[in-house]
């Protein structure tokens, strides 16, 4: 529990990326060295059983009930699952799949039939396809079949900070990076979750347009929503919730803070700034309790 300025709250993270020992060894093969903690200054944990107990030591630490853990290279479904198996009551994880390699279907229903990932994490503007794309809707159709899962899907702004401090290129394209484009896939997939992050990170009124239209669509509110310097209109962030809360209504807001690495822990920090704009929205203790875990609780229990 955290004490917020509505009383006690159980606190569920939507977005807490898992940054595992593969995906360590997977930055330092792009660099072509031994190791990245170093080079980092980031813990490098020795097994994902280590990570997943560490996190758990963060969370109790900082009041943090539960968490979506975010498998974050491409395929790293054991490390998550290791996590969810060991502590099933405080986490539960998506993966990053990337649908061009053969064999992405394959991939991701073994993920979900082993009941350890409840969803995927797609990022078309980071591996360059639309999500319009055959293999996508491959993907979903898969993913559609089971009761709970969800869908991540990275739109607008993407900037990888670490990528940048170890010298490693980022050639995303952002012609993949509109909210919009997942209009029509949301709605030909009506009994699929789909999860927005960071308010749609710089296409806001895009993200608040699809979500207007899409009841199976959800925004998250993670990371330190810097975005909103270029987004017209917007001024701070307790006005970016007054404006969702709007379009969206108070059930499809999730709380999340982007944490990742370590010795950082969790993000306290956004997680205060959050309240602070929730409270300056005038968001009242029910609204709060379901933004703040509720909500994404509901969603997982399909």
């Amino acid at each position: 529990m955290i004490t917020t300025p509505w009383g006690d709250m159980e606190i569920a993270d939507a977005h807490v990326h898992y940054f595992s020992p593969e995906f360590f060894r997977f930055q330092a093969e792009q660099k072509g060295v031994e190791e990245v903690g170093s080079l980092l200054g980031w813990e490098v944990p020795e097994t994902s059983e280590d990570l997943a107990d560490r996190w758990v030591i963060e969370m109790n630490h900082q009041g943090v009930a539960s968490a979506v853990l975010v498998a974050s290279v491409p395929g790293d479904v054991d490390s998550v699952a290791t996590a969810v198996e060991r502590h099933p009551e405080r986490f539960q994880s998506v993966v990053m799949l990337n649908p061009l390699p053969p064999g992405a279907d394959m991939r991701c229903s073994r993920a979900l039939e082993e009941g350890f990932v409840k969803g995927i994490f797609l990022f078309p503007a980071m591996h360059k396809y639309s999500i319009h794309d055959t293999r996508v809707l491959s993907l979903l159709s898969i993913v559609s079949g089971f009761r709970g899962t969800v869908v991540y899907v990275h739109f607008g702004m993407l900037s990888v900070g670490f990528r940048k401090k170890l010298g490693l290129p980022s050639p995303f394209d952002m012609r993949f990076s509109n909210p919009i484009d997942l209009h029509a896939i949301a709605l030909s997939f009506p009994h699929v979750n789909f999860v927005i992050p960071h308010f749609g990170a710089g296409y806001f009124r895009e993200a608040l347009m699809v979500a207007d239209l899409c009841p199976n669509v959800y925004l998250d509110t993670s990371s330190s929503n810097k975005w909103m310097r270029c987004e017209p209109g917007v001024t701070d962030l307790a006005g970016v919730f007054r404006r969702a809360l709007d379009v969206v209504g108070p059930k499809r807001l999730l709380f999340g803070t982007d944490s990742s690495w370590f010795p950082r822990g969790w993000l306290r920090g956004v997680f205060e700034e959050q309240v602070l704009a929730m409270q300056a929205a005038g968001v009242d203790a029910e609204t709060a309790r379901g933004i703040l875990g509720g909500n994404l609780r509901a969603l997982l229990r399909g």
